[in-house]
């Protein structure tokens, strides 16, 4: 084990933690994949505590392992659909589930006590922290180590030439034989042919010589060999043009990023040191003054972007797709602020929620309620917004109301914040902690206000309006008939808790603008909204100005891909709902938009679009008052540790990068680098691009790095999206 690791371990009690030490023992538990499938696997920590090894099936004799750093959390008892089907034979103190990033199934198991699972949900839990709590350094270290490992193939704690030249590979690295065994022997100091912990930390420094880094650190270091502290001064305003109190953030840099106690007592930062602090999130193209919460979140709910879900029940495609509770849990974690339900009648007069006449798996309204109750504010305190599609007979929607009242408590919104009708909407931070519902609603809140029927025939669910179909005329009938069956009655019990949402049927901008509370929402399809959009887009800029809006996607996209919200956005709609289960352009610029102001899922609009004296034309942004175009200027110097993108195991990658820009119509554009032959470990560009842009509060940028090489079937490296007004100015 790395000697900086185990030190990191002991500081942090790792080393003499009893779960910790139950968990190098191992035990065996049962892993359920559903009510049959139940297989017993031995499961243990191995001694970097950093890996967890377990003997699969599927590998025969052979084991499997996964990084601790790839999962995101642990949870307890019966909260997946898998672990609540087996909740009558095995109680819930012996239940967890690991919950992995990105696209990966979640492991449920099963211990054989429910002392063994309480130990490993607590050491879990406690390597989960410390990862989160390690330092640049510590991360680095770390880093390193994995590779080591995946590199010492006969795990002897030793890597010989061989093992080093597949680890090059394995690092999308294309290196003369020669000048890598050259680098070989300098880092094998105590001669034995193989590299050892400090030894291998050498040839890893050795190998990924930033000469890009060193050339800036030199151009400002006094002496060569560090940064003075007013060295790091004169960079931090030359170069990442901080104004402020440069002085005393240099001090914190140093503090922060520099491993060498010797160089803090001096006051000053070594090339390791500059090297952590331009990798870290301080020395990122992300400012990190819009990081935290810092926009006016006193507006009315209609003045802002809005974080939002479409069939966030569905784990893959909208035709026989899974249906989870995971699909809430997973876009609520991520900031989602808005989130759909389709509820349908279901058995034993319970409500369920699935894709209606396909053949989606189905779950129960009320785990769905349970889920949003315990997730809604995890990672944001403001409003979250049910929307309901509403299918369900009377008597079932009473059973919903129940479940609405009983799960989510005062959570719920039930009536206006002061007892009015209002004539504004109110702001996030007046509805902090609480949950909307967005549905059809018996009357206006102005008669809810002196009571009315039990029940009502209501207007057609949203997504089945006729008026919001595609323009199919092959698809008319049928939707027609759905929509005369959709004509239903609702409960009164439902339609009270219904307050500041209440789903309408759209008319045209002039009935809304006479006729229309700031209380209603109009749904459109991705193509009724792109039609508005071009017929009437300053109108409908105006009609956002007053009222919420939700776009979603076609439902002709059955393998539940996405539209781009941009164009959405650029006619201020607040809920662009996307497939957040799909990977992808769409969700690359969700992500990049909800990455600021404390990612709460909520993003103020330009003024322009909040004020109703002001007139924007997306189409025209010239025409606005107070038109100020900017020049942008992206200088791509370098990127480091590229993954690779083809499966052959000898290939490398040729990467190139793309900036895009996404905005208003006259904004669209993308440039590219040259790209560099064979080199995706350490690629230099020096590559400067050049845009103008017209709408620059509208605008988002999105760096797209690709090999060059399209013979791969997958030729995307990776990518990162940012808007920007949120991009620092200087070096990232």
């Amino acid at each position: 084990m790395s000697h900086v690791l185990l030190l990191h371990l002991v500081r942090n009690g790792i080393a003499e933690d009893d779960n910790l030490q139950s968990m190098l023992v191992g035990a065996v538990m049962r892993k359920i994949k559903s009510r049959t499938w139940k297989k017993q696997r031995y499961f243990k920590l191995e001694d970097d505590c950093m890996t967890i090894w377990y003997k699969s099936k599927k590998a025969g004799n052979a084991h499997s392992t996964f990084s601790v750093s790839d999962v995101e959390a642990i949870r307890e008892g019966h909260q997946s659909e898998v672990l609540l089907s087996i909740a009558d034979e095995f109680p819930a103190e012996r239940c967890f589930t690991m919950v992995f990033r990105g696209r990966r199934a979640n492991l449920d198991l099963v211990a054989e006590s429910a002392e063994e699972a309480e130990s490993w949900i607590r050491g879990m839990r406690k390597l989960i922290e410390n990862l989160e709590n390690m330092g640049e350094r510590e991360k680095l270290d770390q880093w390193i180590w994995d590779w080591f490992k995946k590199a010492d193939k006969n795990n002897d704690g030793r890597m010989n030439f061989k093992e080093v030249q597949n680890l090059l590979k394995m690092m999308n690295v294309d290196m003369n034989e020669q000048h890598a065994h050259r680098l070989f022997t300098m880092a094998d100091k105590s001669q034995s042919g193989t590299l050892e912990d400090d030894e291998f930390v050498l040839f890893y420094k050795m190998l990924t010589q930033r000469e890009d880094v060193l050339r800036v650190f030199q151009r400002y270091s006094a002496d060569g060999q560090k940064l003075s502290l007013s060295d790091l001064d004169h960079f931090l305003r030359e170069e990442q043009l901080v104004g402020d109190n440069v002085q005393q953030y240099a001090m914190q840099l140093i503090e922060l990023y520099e491993p060498s106690d010797r160089a803090k007592l001096l006051n000053a930062m070594t090339f390791d040191g500059f090297l952590m602090y331009l990798g870290s999130a301080e020395g990122s193209i992300f400012s990190p003054q819009r990081r935290g919460v810092y926009q006016d979140m006193s507006q009315p709910l209609c003045h802002y972007f809005i974080s939002s879900s479409h069939n966030t029940y569905l784990m893959e495609d909208q035709l026989r797709g899974q249906s989870s509770v995971e699909g809430y849990i997973r876009a609520l974690k991520r900031g989602c602020r808005c989130v759909e339900v389709d509820c349908w009648d279901g058995a034993n007069g319970e409500p369920i929620v699935y894709h209606g006449h396909t053949f989606t798996s189905k779950i129960l309204f009320k785990d769905v309620v349970s889920a949003v109750g315990k997730y809604a504010f995890k990672v944001s305190d403001y409003p979250v917004i049910l929307s309901i599609e509403n299918h369900c007979s009377v008597e079932q929607q009473r059973v919903m109301a129940q479940h609405l009242n009983h799960i989510l408590g005062d959570k719920l919104l039930k009536s206006t914040l002061d007892g009015k009708a209002p004539i504004r909407l109110p702001s996030p931070e007046d509805l902090k902690g609480k949950i909307l519902l967005k549905a059809k609603k018996i009357g206006g809140l102005e008669e809810s206000f002196s009571g009315t029927e039990d029940s009502l025939t209501g207007e057609p669910s949203d997504e089945d309006e006729v008026a919001e179909i595609d323009g199919d005329n092959l698809h008319r009938e049928s939707v027609r008939h759905r929509v005369k069956k959709s004509k239903q009655r609702l409960s009164k019990e439902l339609s009270d808790c219904v307050v500041y949402c209440k789903s309408v049927r759209f008319n045209s901008f002039k009935h809304a603008r006479i006729h229309s509370k700031v209380y209603e929402v109009a749904s459109f399809t991705e193509y009724k909204a792109r039609k508005h959009l071009r017929e009437a887009g300053t109108e409908f800029v105006l009609h956002n100005s007053r009222q919420l809006t939700r776009v979603y996607p076609s439902g002709f996209r059955t393998d539940s891909s996405n539209f781009g919200p941009q164009e959405m956005w650029n006619a201020g709609c607040q809920i662009v709902a996307l497939n957040f289960q799909t990977a992808g352009e769409g969700m690359d610029l969700n992500d990049g938009l909800f990455s600021q102001n404390g990612r709460c899922g909520y993003v103020l609009k330009p003024s322009f679009m909040r004020e109703v004296e002001k007139t924007f034309d997306p189409e025209m942004p010239q025409k606005l008052d107070g038109y100020n175009p900017v020049m942008l200027n992206i200088q791509v110097i370098s990127g480091q540790q590229l993954p690779k993108v083809n499966i052959k195991e000898d290939s490398i990658v040729d990467p190139l990068v793309r900036v895009e820009i996404h905005g208003v119509p006259t904004d669209q554009a993308k440039q590219e680098t040259r790209y560099i032959d064979n080199n995706g470990f350490n690629p230099v560009w020096y590559d400067t691009l050049r845009f103008t842009i017209h709408t620059p509060d509208l605008a988002m940028v999105r760096f797209v790095v690709e090999d060059y090489d399209k013979t791969s079937k997958n030729d995307f490296v990776g990518q990162y999206t940012l808007p920007l007004t949120c991009m620092q100015q200087g070096k990232g």
